[in-house]
């Protein structure tokens, strides 16, 4: 059974930071991609970071590139996401996904297998 666990979401001030972390577990091989996505209220779920398991290739959208960073650690089966210069329209849920996928579906939700059950981010203006 696979298990994605975030833990990390709070609330700062802008301009701040906040560090996400997904544990996984019950993933049995190399062959998977997770991502981070985000949800504020009355708006779609959005993909903006993707970190591909086997080699550590990344994607981020333009909103969070240079901002934030995406990375894994191999020996604890979990992946970060680095958060800085956070701004009030980063306030959402944020969740962190995992499947097998192409590469240039990595923004799409449905592609997408496994969800973790979001952590809260909340920065204040």
């Amino acid at each position: 059974r696979v298990l994605l666990v975030e833990s990390g979401g709070g609330s700062v001030q802008s301009g701040g930071s906040l560090r996400l972390s997904c544990a996984a577990s019950g993933l049995t091989n190399s062959g998977y991609c997770m991502a981070w996505f985000r949800q504020a209220p009355g708006k779609e779920r959005e993909g903006f970071s993707y970190i591909r398991w086997s080699d550590s290739t990344t994607y981020y959208t333009d909103s969070v590139k240079v901002r934030f960073t995406i990375r894994r650690d191999n020996t604890k089966n979990t992946v970060y996401l680095q958060m800085d210069s956070l701004k009030p329209e980063d306030t959402a849920m944020y969740y962190c996904a995992a499947g097998r996928l192409r590469d240039s579906s990595w923004s799409i939700p449905a592609a997408y297998d496994y969800w973790g059950q979001g952590t809260q981010v909340t920065v204040s203006s």
